[in-house]
């Protein structure tokens, strides 16, 4: 089965276990070997900054006129949770997670945030596998023909948001956490966004970063459509 994964991602591994981790979420983990170490958690954490690094120098050297806060927004663009979970699904991980009964049940194997997850443990696994040439070109291949060149098309929101109140005075913005739920491997955060006290909009997520994004969303669809 690993076989066809390695087919679509283009890298034959030497050391295939690492491919098998990439794709072993924390409940899988956890319900057959009752070691979240052996979880693709950690793959994912090298991968993620292997990722931020391949995908900043692409853009430095590609975009010499662009600005450092425009390569910064694209740069956020490319590696955010649905541009990698576009990625996940091209390649089918999707097929190939292992993940424990109730993440399997509750649909985790079309979660975008499992599916992102899973894109930057690959890389990881080459990095791991093949040295940063390996990972280099799972990136080039997959996440580096996607570039936004104009308007990214997952935006900054919450800095939009900022620059647009600014126009105005004595205007505070502030975003407060009102709800947390979910178990360790998948929490679910809700959050409010509050313009001088009034609440101009509400955002959900699997971290507070991706909740305060979705409530500075709503505010700019509500406040300036």
């Amino acid at each position: 089965m690993l076989k066809d994964l390695e087919e679509a991602i283009g890298y034959r591994f030497r050391n295939i276990t690492l491919l098998q981790q990439a794709m072993a979420h924390s409940s899988y983990a956890n319900e057959r070997w009752h070691d979240s170490l052996m979880s693709n958690e950690r793959l994912e954490f090298l991968g993620d900054s292997i990722l931020g690094m391949l995908v900043a120098d692409y853009l430095y050297r590609t975009f010499p006129n662009r600005p450092e806060g425009e390569l910064t927004r694209m740069r956020a663009d490319m590696v955010c949770e649905r541009s990698l979970a576009v990625v996940a699904v091209q390649l089918d991980l999707g097929k190939h997670l292992l993940l424990g009964k109730g993440e399997e049940q509750g649909g985790g194997r079309y979660r975008e945030s499992i599916l992102a997850d899973a894109v930057e443990s690959v890389i990881a696994a080459c990095y791991l596998d093949g040295g940063m040439e390996a990972a280099k070109s799972f990136v080039q291949k997959f996440v580096l023909v996607h570039v936004p060149v104009n308007r990214p098309n997952n935006m900054d929101y919450k800095t939009a948001l900022q620059e647009k109140v600014q126009q105005k005075k004595n205007q505070t913005l502030s975003y407060v956490l009102v709800g947390e739920s979910g178990p360790d491997h998948d929490k679910h955060f809700e959050v409010q966004l509050r313009l001088n006290d009034q609440v101009v909009g509400i955002g959900s997520g699997s971290s507070k970063k991706r909740a305060e994004q979705d409530a500075a969303r709503a505010a700019l669809e509500a406040l300036y459509s």
